[in-house]
């Protein structure tokens, strides 16, 4: 018999009642299976095995979204697309630093938030798919300056030191490393490490942007070259 995969699970963490019943009537329209809460530690309480994706809103009553996120990360990676209601760039990255895979800003169009949520839930799948081919256990990258990842263990050390990068981060760095010295544009990335359609929905490119940033943070600013209107570049030693 066909493989038939099993109905995706999806919890929303949504303080206003009428947005998180909005998001939850258009994600079990799409085929979800969707659960609803409102409050920061209960959706702490309420994470399992059986949760696929968050969307988790970063202003909650009990914890916020950027403290939940952090304990759900610690549990097990999942992916999370953020809901922010403030468009500050120091409020995403701290986001995206604390495992947060996307972002969205209110208001939103339910088509874009559907969108981003099959691109992360279709990369998770790429990655399990690649993880039971066992491609790239033994894969090590040596990228001058002290700079080196391991492919297969998806760990990184500069200098010796373990650097702890988020899924995301990791996936951006290794798809740059694969083309050193070479540009590779926005929509490469969107590609290759979200699982973005082509062409990508409105805003995504600043979610890469916004990862190279706290990449950046990390291995060093200097070996991420930027390329106005095009995307970015690894440098080599």
């Amino acid at each position: 018999m066909p493989y038939v995969r099993p109905v995706q699970r999806v919890l929303v963490v949504e303080d206003d009642p009428v947005i998180a019943d909005a998001l939850r009537r258009r994600l079990e329209a799409e085929g979800f299976a969707v659960e609803v809460c409102h409050d920061g530690r209960v959706a702490v309480e309420r994470f399992d095995d059986s949760v696929d994706l968050l969307v988790l809103d970063v202003m909650l009553p009990g914890l916020d979204g950027l403290e939940v996120c952090r304990r759900v990360q610690a549990q097990r990676p999942v992916p999370v697309l953020m809901l922010t209601a403030r468009a500050d760039e120091t409020d995403r990255l701290i986001g995206l630093g604390v495992g947060a895979d996307d972002y969205l800003t209110k208001p939103f169009s339910p088509r874009e938030l559907v969108a981003r949520v099959r691109a992360l839930l279709r990369r998770v799948q790429r990655a399990e798919e690649l993880a039971r081919a066992k491609v790239s256990r033994s894969e090590q990258l040596d990228l001058g300056k002290g700079l080196m990842v391991d492919v297969g263990g998806r760990r990184v050390e500069l200098s010796g030191q373990e650097v702890h990068l988020t899924r995301t981060e990791f996936d951006l760095l290794h798809a740059l490393a694969q083309r050193p010295g070479r540009v590779v544009t926005r929509e490469q990335m969107l590609a290759e490490v979200w699982a973005w359609p082509d062409p990508p929905t409105s805003g995504a490119s600043r979610t890469v942007d916004s990862h190279v940033k706290t990449l950046r943070r990390k291995i060093g600013p200097e070996r991420i070259r930027t390329v106005h209107g095009v995307g970015y570049a690894l440098e080599p030693s």
